[in-house]
């Protein structure tokens, strides 16, 4: 059992990171917030330490640093496993918390599309699109 909590620690993690850089953070924000604080967790210190932890991110993925990356998802994986390790019923609700983290994660999500051209040459641009409302190339027309 202690593996598979450790598990899900880690996954936890991984989404509050990924949420972290994400348009939809204020509500995941919340759920994480309210997920520690039935955990005995006062709201606004695990608040504050969420917009810490965002704020480093940030920092992080600007310049590059992976460690500093790593170290944001490690500091969260080790809180989840110490929350699960005091409370094992708590993996439930964990796993409630991260079901709704992946539904709002894929409704942000597009498409994903590779294409390969090959073959002849192309002398313009090449543009793939699933919706263009209007698309001009050089002067306006009626323009030289």
């Amino acid at each position: 059992m202690e593996a598979e909590l450790m598990a899900l620690a880690a996954a936890g993690a991984t989404a509050f990171v990924q949420q972290m850089a994400s348009d939809s953070w204020v509500q995941a924000r919340d759920r994480i917030v309210s997920f520690f604080s039935r955990r005995g967790g006062e709201g606004h210190v695990i608040e504050g330490d969420l917009e810490t932890s965002r704020g480093e991110l940030t920092v992080a993925v600007q310049t590059g640093d992976e460690q500093a990356v790593f170290d944001v998802e490690a500091e969260w994986r080790t809180r989840l496993r110490r929350a699960l390790s005091a409370n094992p019923d708590a993996a439930s609700e964990l796993r409630a918390v991260l079901d709704e983290l992946a539904l709002d994660r894929s409704d942000q999500q597009g498409a994903v599309a590779h294409n390969v051209i090959i073959g002849g040459v192309q002398h313009g641009p090449v543009v793939q699109a699933g919706s263009i409302g209007s698309l001009n190339f050089g002067a306006p027309s009626g323009q030289a």
